[in-house]
């Protein structure tokens, strides 16, 4: 496909207009957001096991799901991955399919699309899964990579995991919702809610005809009462209404299941 769009063109250029712009109050920046990751500090992963079963456990031909990402796939904020984001889709999307969903998780916080190929994707087991959930751009937003490395890096990470499971549909969970949450100060939650509209746009635009890729595209707004753990990661609650909302999405766009 080409990658070179000119929506591509236009968000690169609003990207370094808005980088040269913000050089001097980098160092503002800098320290706001070193206040802000001490007062938040760091969640620990979800426990216990990283594969179950949603759905009734001794029912017939289990569809296999893969889920893939950052710290919203490792369960920050969750006590296990039962109720933290892998659980809680495959337990939807089982619902909608009418079939167990055995499910795998393989997480690390603070990954970028480009550390989930270095470091991830060699950890993939050999199964093929018939879903893959790809859980990223958080960091990419946090990290500052520009529109043009989001889908290079995107687009290499999609076509690894294609072949790998050739006929397997993949989702993506939608870009982050930084708008929302209660945690960042400003300036530095406007500055980051922009980039994380220009890498949904983004991908909204390079995932569209990818054959069996489907992205969650940002809400307009979501209720964030309970929604937050650390006003940063989703509280168990917030897992569950996120991947509710996703799979209901993606059954009404999609055949998948009808």
């Amino acid at each position: 496909m080409d990658t070179d769009t000119q929506t591509l063109r236009q968000l690169q250029r609003r990207f370094a207009l808005a980088a040269a712009a913000l050089v001097p109050i980098s160092p503002l920046l800098y320290l706001q957001g070193q206040i802000t990751r001490w007062k938040i500090g760091v969640l620990p992963d979800a426990a216990g096991p990283k594969f179950g079963i949603a759905g009734a456990p001794d029912g017939d031909d289990p569809a296999r799901l893969l889920v893939l990402g950052e710290s919203t796939v490792a369960g920050l904020g969750a006590r296990d991955h039962e109720h933290a984001l892998a659980g809680r889709f495959a337990y939807y999307l089982s619902d909608a399919i009418g079939r167990p969903v055995r499910w795998n998780v393989i997480g690390r916080n603070g990954v970028t699309a480009r550390r989930t190929i270095d470091e991830l994707v060699p950890l993939l087991p050999e199964e093929r899964f018939d879903f893959v959930l790809l859980g990223l751009g958080g960091n990419d937003v946090l990290k500052l990579s520009s529109p043009r490395k989001w889908r290079r890096d995107m687009l290499e990470l999609l076509s690894l995991l294609r072949t790998r499971n050739s006929s397997s549909e993949i989702f993506i969970t939608n870009c982050p919702m930084i708008v929302e949450s209660p945690a960042l100060p400003e300036p530095i939650k406007s500055l980051l809610w922009q980039l994380s509209q220009m890498h949904d746009r983004n991908i909204r635009e390079f995932s569209r005809d990818l054959a069996g890729v489907t992205y969650y595209p940002q809400p307009k707004e979501i209720d964030s009462e309970n929604f937050f753990a650390d006003g940063i990661h989703p509280s168990e609650e917030g897992y569950d209404r996120w991947a509710r909302a996703m799979i209901e999405y993606f059954a009404a766009d999609h055949e998948l299941w009808k």
